[in-house]
């Protein structure tokens, strides 16, 4: 089993840059595709990133591309989003995911895809 904890969430101005962490426990996550997502209210989930294990292998959502940056450290058993050039539309609870894909550099873009989720961490954006 793995557990999620997002961390990194909060008020930030238009145009600022955010930070969010995604840190596992339970077992290493060096085998994981990993993924980002958000949902705003009244909005289903969306995706936003993926980073395959390992690292080399990274995609996004056409909204955030060029703003967004998705990274891991294996060895700290954690994701990262780095957020920039941040806008209204950016505004949601971002949830992190994983999913066991051992010896294969692929990751994922739906939720069904993911078996393990974070709780969340809300991301305001004010203007």
């Amino acid at each position: 089993q793995v557990q999620l904890v997002e961390s990194g969430g909060g008020l930030v101005q238009a145009g600022g840059s955010l930070r969010l962490s995604c840190a596992a426990s339970g077992r290493s996550i060096r085998s994981d595709a990993m993924g980002w997502f958000r949902q705003a209210p009244g909005r289903e989930r969306e995706f936003v990133a993926a980073i395959a294990w390992s690292g080399r292998a990274t995609d996004y959502a056409d909204s955030v591309r060029g703003r967004f940056k998705i990274s891991r450290d294996n060895a700290k058993n954690t994701m990262y989003l780095q957020m920039n050039n941040v806008n209204a539309e950016d505004a949601a609870v971002y949830y992190c995911a994983a999913a066991y894909t051992p010896r294969s550099n692929i990751y994922y873009y739906t939720n069904q895809s993911y078996t393990y989720w974070g709780q969340g961490t809300q991301v305001t954006v004010s203007s």
